[in-house]
């Protein structure tokens, strides 16, 4: 008999209900219920579940995760929570990291979560310590996570002051990390910044994730110069823009045309409504800006754009549960995008921001996967249900798998 797995009783996002075959950690087949032409060695039933191919986050902080109540942030936004985390930067050991990390990592993988890309600041007064706790949880999380780790190089990378900093990029790459981020919206030249990130990434080989347009300042142009450079010189490179919020305080007129750069860069975008909303627009009381990226003329354009949570319990945002179901309804009520636009963003688009080519649920596709209990996929969104049946390469992962040394 085959060694496979047949699940069966699945409802699909579009309400059909079917059977999966997997295979050596692929599936194999799908089709109506009863119908496997391929003999099976166990059964596991999804009946009452909505299945849908598991949720990647684009874009967490996980050495940062769970600060929230160790660090103050009294102005509320974004340079408050920077200053108060450099304020105990060195209090921070390397075993804290991993313990906080690796908690935020199972709570992720129980939601269904199979892949995450993380950022780790790599700053002059924490040196590498962030990369290489981070590196330590990718080793220790790789038998149920997918996890990327991603360089946040301190600024300023340009002028004589950033010599010291491009340095630092250079031992991080040495250290092993998988991407080259930074935020060129807070370098004194912005446009240098970007141009130094995406030309360590290209040299180097390493997708590129850039911190863009974090502000609500209509002049910035992070995401708009990274196309230009890209257009130009014909690059064919993996390359994110995550938050970009920036672009929806322009006109009309201007969010489309940057949009089709954009689009013909192949950039993808990672809209973080969690995060930016509760940083931006601090003590604006008339007409604030929801401080989100236009994700809809983004997708009208052709860009994929991709949703995260960004930061978990920590001064740069106080709540969120690990949990892409969150941040899907959160884009539904607050960016009027659909159920089945807001799953995709979570999942199918998110997978595509972080490692370059999309996901789904079908033969041959790699069988991860998570069952929610609920009656369809609007539900499942508005209930954020417990209890999931999360699949990574065909295995069904549980408390045992998860605390695996």
């Amino acid at each position: 008999m085959t060694d496979c797995t047949l699940f069966t009783g699945a409802q699909l996002t579009d309400g059909s209900i079917v059977d999966l075959l997997v295979n050596d950690s692929r599936i194999s087949w799908i089709g109506p219920m009863g119908q496997c032409p391929t003999s099976h060695s166990s059964i596991i039933s999804l009946a009452g579940h909505v299945v849908t191919s598991s949720f990647v986050e684009p874009h967490a902080h996980l050495d940062k995760a769970f600060l929230a109540d160790r660090i103050t942030n009294p102005s509320g936004d974004l340079m408050g929570a920077i200053r108060g985390l450099e304020a105990v930067r060195s209090t921070i050991t390397h075993d804290d990291i991993v313990d906080r990390a690796m908690r935020a990592v199972q709570l992720m993988s129980r939601n269904g979560v199979t892949s995450i890309r993380t950022h780790a600041d790599t700053t002059i007064s924490g040196g590498l310590s962030s990369v290489l706790a981070l590196l330590d949880v990718k080793n220790r999380c790789s038998h149920f996570m997918d996890l990327q780790v991603a360089m946040l190089l301190e600024w300023p990378v340009t002028g004589p002051a950033g010599k010291e900093h491009q340095a630092l990029a250079r031992d991080a790459i040495s250290a092993g990390i998988d991407v080259v981020g930074g935020c060129p919206h807070l370098d004194p030249d912005p446009r240098g910044a970007v141009e130094f990130l995406l030309g360590l990434a290209t040299d180097t080989g390493l997708p590129l994730d850039l911190h863009a347009d974090e502000n609500m300042r209509s002049d910035s142009s992070d995401l708009e110069h990274l196309a230009d450079i890209v257009i130009t010189e014909n690059l064919s490179h993996q390359m994110n823009a995550s938050h970009c919020v920036a672009l929806s305080t322009k006109s009309e007129i201007d969010i489309d045309r940057v949009s089709e750069k954009v689009a013909a860069a192949g950039i993808t975008v990672t809209a973080l409504p969690q995060t930016n909303l509760f940083l931006q627009e601090r003590g604006v009381s008339s007409n604030p800006a929801r401080a989100i990226t236009p994700i809809h003329r983004l997708q009208h354009a052709g860009v994929v754009v991709a949703a995260g949570a960004d930061n978990l319990q920590d001064p740069f945002n106080l709540v969120g549960r690990g949990d892409p179901l969150e941040i899907a309804s959160l884009l539904m009520v607050s960016a009027h995008v659909t159920a089945p636009e807001a799953l995709q963003m979570i999942s199918t688009n998110a997978h595509q921001a972080v490692h370059g080519a999309t996901n789904s649920l079908s033969v041959g596709a790699p069988a991860n996967f998570v069952a929610l209990p609920a009656a369809n996929l609007r539900e499942s969104i508005a209930m954020g249900p417990p209890d999931r049946i999360v699949v990574y390469g065909g295995v069904v992962l549980d408390n045992q798998i998860r605390n695996r040394k």
